[in-house]
């Protein structure tokens, strides 16, 4: 599903199991920007659980953006970032199937597949879960995270600054500005 008619420049992919719980975020967030509404040039992606389609829908796109839940053990709703290549080069893929083929595989997949068509800038989103079971919807700080994410991109993509910054961790903190 395109969400611009002209050239991608920038493709946000939502990873995550919507029957989850908060592993759902990825997803729900991209339905959250279809909502929303796009700036010319950025398309959504629902990227699932299936990290094979995320690395072919990367091909000639020159920033994606991918969101994904994650469980460190940090407080529910904290929200990293990541360059991609901090997580695209993993160990060889031997015995993995496509189950367990997740978006950082597609990350390096994508890189050996595409070549010069591989995107010049990944960013890579990851915001900390709280509740995995099956049937529930979002926790709320997981939903706060999630928009205030989306906030933040829509502003971003639309070249408007938004309170929010990273420090040398990845951990996110909003400021007045």
């Amino acid at each position: 599903m395109a969400s611009t008619t002209g050239p991608v420049d920038t493709l946000i992919i939502g990873c995550g199991n919507l029957l989850r719980g908060d592993d759902a975020v990825g997803p729900v967030l991209v339905r959250h920007l279809w909502e929303l509404g796009l700036p010319e040039g950025v398309r959504c992606a629902d990227g699932g659980t299936g990290g094979m389609d995320v690395a072919f829908q990367m091909r000639g796109v020159r920033h994606v953006i991918l969101v994904d839940a994650c469980v460190s053990g940090s407080e529910p709703g904290a929200l990293f970032c990541l360059p991609g290549e901090e997580v695209e080069h993993l160990p060889p893929l031997a015995g993995i199937n496509l189950h367990a083929f997740r978006w950082d595989h597609a990350l390096s997949f994508a890189h050996w597949l595409l070549k010069d068509d591989y995107p010049s800038q990944i960013s890579v989103y990851l915001i900390e879960a709280k509740n995995l079971t099956i049937g529930e919807p979002l926790s709320e700080p997981v939903e706060a995270a999630m928009r205030t994410l989306a906030a933040k991109l829509l502003a971003d993509l639309s070249h408007r600054r938004v309170g929010l910054q990273f420090d040398e961790a990845g951990s996110a903190h909003a400021h007045s500005g």
